[in-house]
């Protein structure tokens, strides 16, 4: 019932998530991304607690891959978890449990990690990593090209109606955090829309958290 990718940009070093589910809500429980740390999904018969515990582990130096391998050897029911994750330096890991929902599969490179179930087609994670690598410009357009692949590629079995997308660079609270928790059209487009929105308007509301005097006007009525 869920697609999803985490990635981490080469260049600037952000971390982010992007993912859709016919389920309601799936960025409030599947998405955990740390600021320097890592990204990570957890999905499929979701437990949010493994998000942070897969951060906390790779915060102490674990790699991503070190990580989900010790959650995987320590955790309960992980025959119904599928976790994702990217770590600082690139590495990737997935765990897809042997009760994962439906068609299931997942795909990994450099940098990026996707996976799914209740997919129509197994290629789909497949086409969300080539549709990251091809992608160019912001961290945020790479996730959303991605995320678009993926739909294009079959999606999920049925319809789609919840999706997020969310980003740390190098303060400790996520730059950009857009949901979209339920519609009955494309929830991706609106996650899309509300980034071509949020994006140009990203780094003026991190700077008015770190200095509110160097800061851009609001542009909004009755601004100075």
């Amino acid at each position: 019932m869920t697609f999803s990718l985490v990635a981490r940009c080469a260049e600037t070093g952000m971390f982010g998530i992007a993912i859709s589910s016919s389920s309601p809500a799936v960025a409030a429980r599947c998405s955990h991304v740390r600021a320097g740390i890592g990204a990570v999904a957890s999905q499929n018969v979701t437990d949010p607690a493994l998000g942070p515990l897969a951060l906390d582990l790779m915060e102490r130096g674990l790699t991503a891959g070190e990580a989900v391998e010790h959650i995987v050897a320590q955790g309960r029911f992980m025959e119904y978890r599928q976790l994702l994750a990217v770590d600082r330096a690139g590495l990737t890991a997935i765990h897809s449990g042997t009760r994962s929902l439906g068609t299931w599969s997942e795909s990994r490179a450099e940098n990026v990690a996707s996976g799914g179930n209740l997919l129509a087609d197994p290629g789909v994670p497949q086409a969300i990593v080539e549709g990251f690598l091809a992608a160019t410009g912001h961290l945020g357009d790479r996730l959303i090209a991605a995320l678009r692949a993926g739909l294009a590629a079959g999606g999920e079995a049925g319809p789609v109606h919840s999706a997020g997308l969310k980003i740390v660079d190098k303060v400790p609270w996520p730059v950009a955090d857009l949901r979209c928790d339920w519609t009955e059209d494309c929830p991706i487009e609106a996650v899309a829309t509300a980034w071509e929105v949020y994006k140009p308007q990203l780094d003026a509301y991190v700077q008015r958290a770190l200095d509110p005097r160097e800061a851009p006007s609001y542009g909004v009525p009755g601004d100075a």
